[in-house]
C-alpha cells in the first residue's frame, strides 16, 4: 500500500482542524516496524487531541490516536515478523509520534505487545488504554495488599471508558464495586457491568472533614481534585487508592491524616510509560482471567475514520457512555 488514509490534525489560524488525508510512509514519524492497522479507539486524551483541547499534541501536523492494533507488514527488528498480531498503547503515540488513526502505523519495535491468544484485534481495542489502565490499577493495588475482603472498591467516572472497564474487571476479580457517577440515568448500565451500588456525585459532601467514616477497601479514581481528597479521607485503614486521571482537576488539597492516622496509600498509575514486562503481564491477564465480560456493551460502538472528529466532540461534551472503537 503506497498511499493510505489517515486522520491528521493541523494547527490553523482559527484553531486546530482535523481531516482525513491520503499519506505515504514518508509522512509518518520514524520507526522500524510498520503495522497494517485494523482497529483503534477513542480515549479522553484522543478527544482532547482531535478537538484541540489542552496540550496533548506536541507538534503539528500529527496523526492522533494513542492506541492501535493490527498486523505487522514490515519489520526491521529481528524480534518481530510479518503477519504477527500486535498492539501499541502509550509511549507518546498520538501525542508527539504519529498515532493509530491511520491505515498504516510506523512505530518503534520496543513499543509492541503481541496480542495474546484469547483476544481478537477488535477486542484488544475495545479494551485499549482504558482497560489496560484499569487492569494496571488492579495489578498495583493487589501488589500493595488489596483483596476483596478489604471492602468495596469505589470507581469514579464510572460511565467513561476506564470507569466502565474497571467495574467489569474488578467485579470479575471478586470485588464488590461501588460506581460513582453524575449520570443518574445510567444506573442500570453500571449495574449491568457488575456494580453492586451506584452513588451520585451530587450527593457527596466534599471538603468537610480531614477524616470521614472509613468505607472503601480500595478506590480507582479518574477525577482527582476534591473528589480524590474525599476518597482518601473515607478510605479504610491500611487500604489503597489508585489515582489514574484528573478529569475534575489537578490540585489535591488534603491533609496528612489519612496517611499517618489510617495508613492509607495513594498509588499513581502511569499507563503510557509502564515498563514493558509489566505491560506484557497485564495484557496476558486481560486475555485470560481479567478479560472483561461486557466488551460489546462497553465498546461496541464502532465508527469509521471519518466519524472520529464528531465522536471526539461528543466525548468532550460528556455525551458518551462506554467507548468508541475505530475500524480502519
Amino acid at each position: 500500500m503506497s498511499r493510505f488514509r489517515a486522520l491528521r490534525v493541523y494547527q490553523e489560524a482559527e484553531g486546530v482542524a482535523a481531516r482525513v488525508d491520503e499519506l505515504g510512509l514518508d509522512d509518518l514519524s520514524p520507526g522500524n516496524v510498520v503495522i497494517q492497522a485494523s482497529y483503534s479507539c477513542i480515549n479522553y486524551k484522543d478527544a482532547m487531541a482531535v478537538t484541540g483541547t489542552g496540550r496533548v499534541v506536541r507538534r503539528y501536523p500529527l496523526v492522533p490516536g494513542i492506541d492501535v492494533a493490527g498486523r505487522i507488514v514490515h519489520s526491521d527488528d529481528e524480534r518481530y515478523k510479518e503477519g504477527e498480531r500486535v498492539l501499541v498503547t502509550g509511549y507518546g503515540l498520538g501525542e508527539h509520534h504519529d498515532g493509530g488513526y491511520s491505515e498504516l502505523v510506523r512505530v518503534n519495535a520496543d513499543w509492541l505487545i503481541r496480542i495474546p491468544d484469547g483476544l481478537s484485534e477488535r477486542e484488544a481495542m475495545q479494551i485499549g488504554t482504558a482497560g489496560f489502565t484499569a487492569a494496571l490499577a488492579l495489578e498495583r493495588l493487589e501488589r500493595a495488599g488489596t483483596n476483596p475482603a478489604a471492602g468495596p472498591v469505589l470507581v469514579t467516572g464510572a460511565t467513561g471508558g476506564v470507569g466502565s472497564l474497571a467495574i467489569d474487571i474488578f467485579s470479575k476479580a471478586g470485588y464488590s464495586v461501588t460506581a460513582l457517577t453524575g449520570k443518574a440515568d445510567q444506573t442500570d448500565y453500571l449495574k449491568s457491568l457488575g456494580a453492586d451500588e451506584v452513588m451520585l456525585s451530587d450527593q457527596l459532601e466534599l471538603g468537610k472533614k480531614p477524616l470521614e467514616s472509613g468505607r472503601w477497601g480500595a478506590a480507582v479514581d479518574s477525577l482527582g481534585g476534591e473528589v480524590l481528597a474525599w476518597i482518601l479521607a473515607s478510605t479504610k485503614p491500611w487500604c489503597n487508592v489508585a489515582s489514574i486521571g484528573l478529569a475534575a482537576g489537578v490540585q489535591l488539597t488534603t491533609t496528612v491524616m489519612p496517611f499517618i492516622i489510617r495508613g492509607v496509600s495513594l498509588i499513581g498509575i502511569d499507563s503510557p510509560l509502564c515498563p514493558h514486562d509489566i505491560r506484557e503481564r497485564v495484557w496476558q491477564r486481560l486475555a485470560q482471567e481479567l478479560k472483561p465480560r461486557h466488551l460489546e456493551r462497553i465498546g461496541g460502538q464502532e465508527i469509521a475514520l471519518a466519524d472520529v472528529p464528531e465522536a471526539c466532540r461528543e466525548l468532550m461534551a460528556r455525551k458518551v457512555t462506554g467507548r468508541y472503537i475505530v475500524k480502519l
